[in-house]
């Protein structure tokens, strides 16, 4: 039996072993308050720093978070940012989750929009949304309180995070206290999705029997049915036989978002597979590994990788994501007859589906299999991965010249944030170094998540012994959240921040309006931002503005300044016009597909064969 196996079936043996104590033990000798027990399964599961907003609803809660020994809270300017940066947190900070606590209706609206960018079908991120709600029995006589709608629903809220929570948990009584806690806790993990559970202020401090924390929650999903799972494995096998070993692996989002980056590394270094990665699936594998191609993107690919991923026979692909930023405007060229799709919670061989027959566990089997296939498979050329720096006739800052400039100023185990925008797609073709890890929100695409992200992700790097924590962020973005460098400085974390100002939304422009006032903003003093937001005596910080490549490039050559002992932002000022290649043709496909031009022959089969015309002639 793998371990893989021996873990899953391990996680449903804890599983029922903690249903039956409960049984038992509901009476038992050891108790502890609600609030507490919520907080230790939370350290149980290497959760140490919790984001949000006080409110009067969550404030006896917040005591015990203040005093207890390990978990910070951090303290947020805002909920938005708050559910962003657990949403960062909870990325970086694997095996574990990121926490976002608020208060009754106004807090938890306000954050709505950051859980929604890890909901079902979205980015998948495992994060808590805690609400502190009135007491059980406001719940049942229902007066006009502050924070309600003023009639009387109390229930129109959780109705609401329904739709963007895979499961929810409302509090009523310490009967069911524990039970429901653990619950959506085993949900969040499992299923790497947001959950909500409710608090009211009255069940915070009421006991209840401890005995259920001396068993862990799952984390593994429960085992695969043999049966159907070897059927799926010789049905795979077969497959690999008559492509006789030409294939590609294609790796995306979700074999980060649900732990496989082991068993995938196995399987590539056991069977030898090129291996490629989608914009969202970027350092879910080493980039400096040898059989590492690049980023595949459909039509917006570089030619020799959309050549090699889409002349393969067979593709492999393992935690897919197939959102329109993620696939070059779902412009793959790869028929399903070709391809084999292995998910979380189930596997997809050509047109059969498989349900519950998830990856963790067929990965470790299948690389058994298929380990025959890696002399053969270790032949398949693979054209190097590398991204020089050109050589432009003039010194202004191009996107063309920035990022792989930057990408020479990467260290392995660097966190790398990049925001919606330019950032996303110029980094798409930059190698990152070993251990390095990514972090970028494409299919959501909320403007001003990286800057509570980044706050996150570095609180994580931090527990996680990981290098810098590196932003790249418009100056459009930042706009909407720029209250987080504030508690980044209360936080003693030091990224490194790269703020693009182009002088307003350039992603927009390029989708439709370039000269349209809409997308232009008001300049800011970006060097004078940490003054402004609590380092009067400029101790804490450094800023910069850099003009051309010659002064951006003495920067990131000086020591001190890539040590990152202080937070740092670095204003690097760039033609409003000026964006990645990537970013221009997938504009120019969003552009035609939401229809703005009234010249785009409309009907499916003429739109679509003008966009394919707009790709060609932009690739080629």
């Amino acid at each position: 039996m793998t371990t893989q196996a021996t873990a899953a079936l391990q996680a449903e043996v804890n599983r029922l072993r903690l249903e039956v104590q409960r049984l038992q033990t509901e009476q038992g000798s050891q108790k502890i308050t609600i609030g507490n027990y919520l907080l230790t399964r939370l350290t149980q599961l290497g959760v140490t720093s919790m984001f949000g907003v006080p409110g009067d609803f969550n404030l006896g809660f917040l005591d015990l978070v203040e005093d207890h020994p390990t978990i910070n809270w951090v303290g947020n300017c805002n909920e938005l940012n708050a559910a962003y940066a657990a949403d960062g947190y909870a990325r970086v900070k694997e095996h574990s989750i990121g926490v976002v606590l608020t208060t009754f209706g106004v807090g938890e609206l306000s954050a709505t929009n950051g859980i929604a960018g890890g909901k079902p079908f979205s980015e998948m991120v495992p994060v808590l949304h805690l609400v502190g709600v009135p007491s059980t029995a406001q719940q049942k006589t229902k007066p006009m309180l502050h924070h309600t709608l003023g009639d009387g629903r109390y229930d129109a809220y959780v109705k609401a995070a329904e739709q963007f929570t895979f499961s929810q948990a409302f509090l009523t009584d310490k009967k069911n206290a524990a039970s429901e806690i653990d619950r959506v806790l085993v949900d969040c993990m499992t299923v790497a999705r947001p959950v909500y559970l409710s608090l009211p202020t009255d069940l915070v401090h009421e006991e209840i029997s401890a005995q259920g924390l001396k068993i862990s929650l799952s984390r593994h999903p429960s085992p695969n049915d043999v049966e159907v799972e070897s059927f799926v494995l010789d049905l795979i096998s077969k497959q690999f036989k008559e492509a006789a070993g030409d294939a590609v692996v294609l790796v995306d989002a979700c074999t980060i978002r649900h732990d496989v980056r082991q068993e995938l590394n196995d399987f590539l270094r056991n069977t030898g597979f090129p291996v490629y990665a989608t914009p969202m699936g970027k350092t879910a594998v080493d980039e400096n590994y040898e059989r590492y191609g690049g980023i595949y993107l459909g039509s917006i690919s570089r030619p020799e990788i959309k050549d090699k991923v889409e002349s393969a026979k067979l593709l492999l692909s393992i935690g897919s994501l197939r959102s329109d930023f993620n696939t070059g405007n779902f412009s793959y060229n790869i028929s399903t007859a070709r391809t084999i799709e292995l998910h979380s919670n189930y596997t997809q061989v050509q047109y059969a589906a498989f349900p519950a027959i998830g990856m963790k566990q067929l990965l470790p089997k299948l690389t058994e299999r298929l380990a025959c296939y890696c002399d053969r498979a270790s032949k398949i050329h693979i054209p190097q991965y590398t991204s020089p720096i050109p050589k432009e006739d003039n010194d202004l800052i191009s996107h063309t010249w920035l990022w792989p400039r930057v990408g020479a100023f990467f260290k392995p185990k660097d966190v790398i944030i990049t925001e919606t925008g330019t950032s996303n797609f110029g980094i798409s073709d930059v190698p990152l170094p070993e251990k390095s890890i990514l972090v970028s929100q494409v299919l959501w695409g909320s403007i001003g998540w990286s800057i509570g992200s980044t706050l996150g992700a570095a609180l994580a790097a931090r527990d996680r012994g990981l290098g810098r924590t590196i932003l790249f962020v418009g100056d459009g973005s930042i706009q909407l959240t720029v209250q987080e460098l504030s508690v980044m400085m209360r936080q003693d974390v030091k990224p490194i921040i790269f703020l693009i100002n182009n002088s307003g939304y350039t992603i927009e422009r390029y989708i439709h309006g370039k000269q349209r006032k809409y997308n232009d903003i008001s300049n800011w003093n970006w060097t004078g931002l940490f003054n402004t937001l609590g380092d009067s005596d400029g101790k804490l910080s450094r800023t910069y503005t850099v003009r051309d490549k010659t002064n951006l490039s003495e920067l990131l050559d000086d020591v001190t300044f890539a040590s990152g002992d202080k937070i740092q932002l670095v204003e690097i000022i760039m033609d409003k016009l000026d964006a990645p290649r990537a970013l221009q043709v997938q504009a120019q496909l969003s552009g035609k597909t939401n229809a703005y031009d009234s010249k785009v022959i409309r009907g499916p089969e003429g739109e679509m064969d003008d966009i394919r015309n707009t790709v060609e002639s932009n690739v080629d």
